[in-house]
């Protein structure tokens, strides 16, 4: 089965803007797999500031996760044109399917880290194990539609939690969060939010399990 055939489908590709940025970095011969490379480093300056923010003065703290909002855009953005630039403009390498998920599992890891770390600097103790519960279970998602493959099915992309969708609603936690010092929230609502990608997240384990089994069972 071939990467393109394990490509997530996004709408945003036929973007005029998305196509014409993917271009731009094919004629400067920015490789795919530097701009994956570049995905982590993204996702690291985004864990370390949520990760800090929680031993922050308010106003530093608001700040930050804003920044590290902004950084999972730049994650997200990275991931969109590694594989439109590997795809649409013919500068796949052999090793493109590694750096095309080993990124990813990384990055998904260092975001839900640091936001549980970030949540225990506010005093909720549980912040760190639910942290690490979301970056597993996020690996977890990806590991059984890889899975799915290697037996011979397609990509599975479903949710209610994948990969757009966590990033999605952590970056809305972040943004919400930074008004945490008008209300006094201390935190409550980046909780609240963890609680919900992970709860989203296991269920779409299941479920991806559910339709790989399905799958198999309906082969002659």
């Amino acid at each position: 089965m071939s990467e393109v055939e394990n490509r997530r489908p996004l709408k945003v590709r036929d973007k005029a803007w998305a196509k014409g940025f993917a271009a731009a970095l094919a004629r400067a011969n920015v490789k795919p797999n530097h701009i994956s490379a570049m995905s982590v480093v993204f996702a690291a300056l985004a864990a370390g500031l949520a990760a800090l923010s929680g031993w922050a003065a308010p106003l530093d703290r608001s700040i930050m996760l804003l920044l590290a909002a902004g950084c999972i855009q730049g994650r997200l953005l990275c991931n969109l044109f590694d594989g439109m630039v590997a795809v649409e403009h013919g500068l796949a390498s052999k090793t493109g399917g590694i750096w095309n998920e080993l990124p990813d599992r990384i990055a998904d890891a260092l975001l839900f880290a640091g936001a549980g770390y970030g949540l225990v600097g506010l005093g909720w103790g549980i912040g760190e194990p639910l942290g690490w519960t979301c970056a597993v279970l996020a690996v977890l998602t990806a590991y059984v539609r890889e899975l799915g493959r290697g037996l011979g099915q397609p990509a599975d992309f479903s949710g209610p939690m994948a990969k757009q969708h966590r990033m999605a609603t952590l970056t809305a936690a972040f943004v919400l969060s930074a008004l945490d010092p008008l209300w006094n929230g201390g935190g409550k609502l980046l909780l609240a939010a963890l609680v919900v990608i992970a709860l989203g997240t296991a269920w779409t384990v299941v479920r991806r399990v559910r339709n790989l089994a399905a799958g198999l069972n309906a082969q002659p």
